[in-house]
Order: C-alpha cells, then sequence, then structure tokens
C-alpha cells in the first residue's frame, strides 16, 4: 500500500472521528425541562377547616428532575418574577416520578381564615422554575392561574 494512500486514510478517518465526537458532544447538551398538564386549584377556608391552594404538573426532561419551585402572586401586585428570584425562593414542590423523564410535582399551601382574610382578592399567578439532573432549567412566568375569592 503506498504512504499516500495511508496518509490519506488516516486524514479521513481522524476527520470522522472528530465529527463523531462533535456529534456525541451535542447529543450530551443539557435539554430544557417541559411542563405539561398543569393547573392551580384554591379553596377558601371553611368554618371547620383550613383553605388550601394545590399546584400540580407534569414536568419531564431526558435526564429526569431535580426540583420544581413554586410562587404565588396576585395580579394586582404587578410583581412579574424573574426565574433568578426563583432560584433563591424556598417554595418548592414534591416531586414524585412516573416514568424515567417524567414527574408529577404538587405544590401545597394551607391558609387559615385569617391568612385567606389577608390575602388580595382576584386573579393569582403561578410562577414557576424547574430544574432537571443536568442543570437544565425552564422558567414559565404565568404557568397557571387561579381567583381568590372571600
Amino acid at each position: 500500500m503506498s504512504k499516500r494512500i495511508l496518509v490519506s486514510s488516516l486524514i479521513g478517518a481522524v476527520a470522522l472521528g472528530g465529527v463523531a465526537v462533535g456529534g456525541l458532544a451535542l447529543a450530551s447538551t443539557p435539554t430544557e425541562p417541559t411542563l405539561e398538564h398543569g393547573s392551580a386549584r384554591y379553596t377558601a377556608p371553611s368554618d371547620g377547616s383550613a383553605g388550601s391552594l394545590t399546584y400540580t404538573v407534569d414536568v419531564s426532561d431526558d435526564s429526569g428532575i431535580r426540583s420544581v419551585k413554586v410562587l404565588a402572586w396576585p395580579a394586582s401586585s404587578k410583581l412579574d418574577p424573574t426565574a433568578a428570584e426563583l432560584r433563591s425562593a424556598d417554595e418548592r414542590a414534591t416531586c414524585r416520578s412516573t416514568s424515567e423523564e417524567t414527574s408529577r410535582c404538587t405544590y401545597r399551601l394551607k391558609a387559615t381564615k385569617q391568612e385567606a382574610a389577608d390575602m388580595a382578592k382576584g386573579t393569582w399567578y403561578i410562577s414557576v422554575l424547574a430544574t432537571a439532573k443536568d442543570g437544565g432549567t425552564t422558567f414559565v412566568p404565568r404557568a397557571a392561574t387561579f381567583d381568590v375569592t372571600r
């Protein structure tokens, strides 16, 4: 075999190897979590029981879900939270795996009669920051809406 054929074969193999490695690097880039079927429900307190807010969402990512942070806020406040603000928030949903890639996450908050009386009446929003195990994040500033009534 001539040296010219051998050298061009080696160059071709190195080039193909570089393309394959680059393809693997692209394939391992973190993806962003997806949120589906999100819903919020507020129940006002009654004489015998506390009120509650429940937000449930299905969150998926190919690496799995690390955390889901939640913030409920009244539309009248004009708050407009950011992903950075939710990163430092302590309010987390409880997540349980429904498959290797998907978790059903639920956020629950109890409200006494006094707490409910202090809440702004009207439309409220739920903001969500989902973080995958591989570090990918998705921020949804208005993932759900609910109404507070008295």
